[in-house]
């Protein structure tokens, strides 16, 4: 006789107290149904070779990257009898799905209309009273374990980063609003922030803009990067009086990005240094990724995150000397424009 296989559904998370299911999946519960419902479509039906139903796959994946652990058994018995390599499948499974053209293009995306990008620009102005941003950028680094050191195509020693762990360096643009823009975690941690802009999509997407509407819109960056008529950064040097205040404005309104990486940490600490993803560096990335997108899911939904005493965020503010890529003509002209940007800004806003 036939043995009908019975589909794990373990105690429902959601008869928890409101309270407990924050604490244990960093978003409230209102949410997590949302996130159900905008992967449910793309997730695997319980079936002979997954028995575990969509809803649960999504909560043990939420459970995974809001706190790094693989532990389950949580004192609540939500997940008990799920084994560790179900666990593993549906990190991976829901990871995938995040993923996914579909899921992801829609949640992170950079302003592709002039009514976006003025919508961006003015969102900036009205926080920060500095003119023509339509995004912030910086670097984080997300530790990993170390790959195996004969890997040909992810060899080890290029993910040991300047402080000596290894990671994957990842570029994020946010808006006014800490909503993440673009993020690219496709770079080992010994590269710096300046190569990964340099390699970025998003860079041929500043290009083209500013070459489009000249000195209308830019991003911030801090002195790691270049300056361009569509990345300003910090003086140097500042001069006391109008010098001082652009770049004090500057980098009040560039600390959105700060910000932004420390409430993405605080929310999914799977991303904290201490917790070290435990994959090798493609599947880290998506990882990443996939967190981005549920904290634009978050932003968007108006979510306030949890602060709890034992979490310092992780803020590197890194201040390095600028280096100009001299030696051809194409950057010499595009430094140039950068500054002449720059003083225009300083002339026009923060001189009396």
């Amino acid at each position: 006789m036939a043995i009908r296989r019975r589909y794990l559904r373990p105690e429902d998370p959601f008869t928890l107290n409101d309270n407990t299911f924050k604490r244990i999946f960093r978003v409230p519960k209102e949410l997590a149904r949302e996130v159900i419902n905008i992967l449910a479509d793309f997730l695997e039906a319980p079936s002979r070779r997954s028995a575990l139903h969509k809803d649960t796959k999504v909560l043990v994946a939420l459970h995974f990257f809001a706190t790094g652990s693989y532990q389950l058994d949580i004192g609540y018995n939500t997940f008990s009898g799920i084994s560790q390599a179900s666990v593993s499948r549906c990190i991976n499974e829901v990871t995938e799905v995040l993923n996914r053209p579909e899921i992801f293009n829609q949640w992170i995306r950079f302003p592709n209309t002039i009514e976006e990008l003025r919508a961006n620009r003015r969102n900036f102005f009205e926080k920060f009273h500095f003119p023509g941003v339509v995004g912030v950028i910086d670097g984080t680094h997300v530790a990993i374990v170390p790959p195996n050191q004969h890997d040909a195509q992810y060899p080890e020693h290029i993910y040991v980063n300047r402080k000596g762990y290894h990671s994957i360096n990842t570029q994020l643009v946010c808006d006014a609003n800490m909503k993440i823009l673009n993020v690219n975690a496709r770079f080992p941690g010994s590269v710096n922030d300046m190569y990964i802009w340099n390699h970025s999509i998003l860079k041929d997407t500043m290009t083209g803009i500013g070459r489009q509407h000249p000195n209308e819109f830019y991003l911030l960056g801090d002195s790691g990067y270049a300056l361009r008529p569509w990345l300003q950064i910090p003086l140097a040097n500042p001069e006391p009086g109008p010098q001082e205040q652009y770049n004090q404005a500057l980098i009040r309104t560039r600390c959105v990005i700060e910000r932004c990486i420390g409430l993405l940490k605080m929310r999914f600490r799977c991303l904290l240094k201490h917790r070290v993803l435990h994959y090798k560096p493609t599947t880290a990335s998506k990882i990443i990724n996939a967190c981005a997108v549920l904290h634009n899911i978050c932003v968007t939904n108006n979510i306030v995150a949890i602060h709890e005493d034992d979490h310092y965020p992780e803020i590197e503010i890194e201040i390095f000397n600028q280096i100009d890529e001299g030696g051809r003509e194409r950057v010499n002209r595009e430094l140039l424009a950068g500054r002449q940007l720059q003083q225009r800004i300083i002339h026009h806003y923060f001189e009396d």
